[in-house]
């Protein structure tokens, strides 16, 4: 299947649902060069359907293009999801996503081994939000969603400042988003690097956000922020995905 590098300037676009139609499985203009990392940016969708991901497909392009550290294929063409197809790529980034994407067995095994293998992945907002029915990408990014209780604006709190994937945005910083809880508490099973001030939503509790991990050779990472295209145009996120990505993808 023929990809297309993302390098449309940067749109914002409120946040919602949205059915409008699929884009098209993109093509690639020039081959990538073997100094940048090379992103698969998944967002498609089997439930529900951000309006954000335009800017979110847009915005990760033009990070990747301006900072010279890794070029961008955006697709919801699942079938580029095989052996063959993860091959010519450093990290999967399952960007948006949601629902029973109709993955078959040899494709789920291939993203598996691609990760085991030591590829990257990174997740963003509602990549945990998909593939309930399959137990091992749960392992993999290391919670499903369960509930977003709160839409606001609140503070997280980074709590590791020396991460490649949080350096550089303070020790906490507000931000307007809506705010995930997991359906069990990532914090045993990873590295958590942000975590939602609690007290900032009138709460109690642990209410991790980002976190790292390994998986066999392979590096995993996950921010649960995302929701609206203003966090896509965020300087302290894009910071911190373009962080992710180079640790992702074993260049930090």
């Amino acid at each position: 299947m023929k990809a297309l590098v993302v390098a449309a300037a940067i749109v914002a676009a409120a946040c919602g649902g949205d059915d409008g139609a699929v884009s098209p499985a993109p093509t690639p203009v020039t081959p990538p060069s073997s100094s940048l990392a090379r992103v698969l940016m998944i967002t498609a969708t089997a439930g529900f359907r951000h309006d954000s991901i335009e800017t979110a497909r847009s915005a990760l392009g033009t990070l990747g293009s301006t900072s010279g550290e890794f070029r961008v294929t955006a697709s919801e063409d699942l079938s580029t999801l095989t052996a063959s197809g993860l091959a010519g790529y450093d990290v999967l980034f399952f960007a948006l996503t949601s629902g029973e994407l109709p993955l078959n067995a040899d494709q789920r095994s291939a993203i598996l081994a691609f990760v085991t293998g030591g590829g990257g992945f990174v997740g963003a907002h509602s990549a945990t939000d998909t593939l309930y029915g399959w137990p091992e990408y749960g392992e993999m990014i290391g919670a499903y969603f369960r509930e977003h209780p709160w839409t606001q604006e609140a503070t997280v709190v980074v709590e590791d400042t020396s991460h490649p994937a949080s350096a550089g945005v303070g020790d906490r910083f507000s931000i307007m988003e809506e705010f995930y809880t997991f359906r069990e508490n990532p914090r045993p099973r990873v590295q958590v690097l942000l975590r939602l001030e609690a007290s900032s939503v009138a709460a109690s509790g642990d209410y991790p956000l980002a976190w790292a991990r390994s998986h066999g050779r392979g590096r995993v990472y996950y921010n649960a922020l995302g929701h609206f295209s203003s966090t896509w145009l965020d300087a302290r996120f894009q910071r911190q995905l373009r962080g992710a990505i180079r640790w992702a993808a074993g260049q930090s």
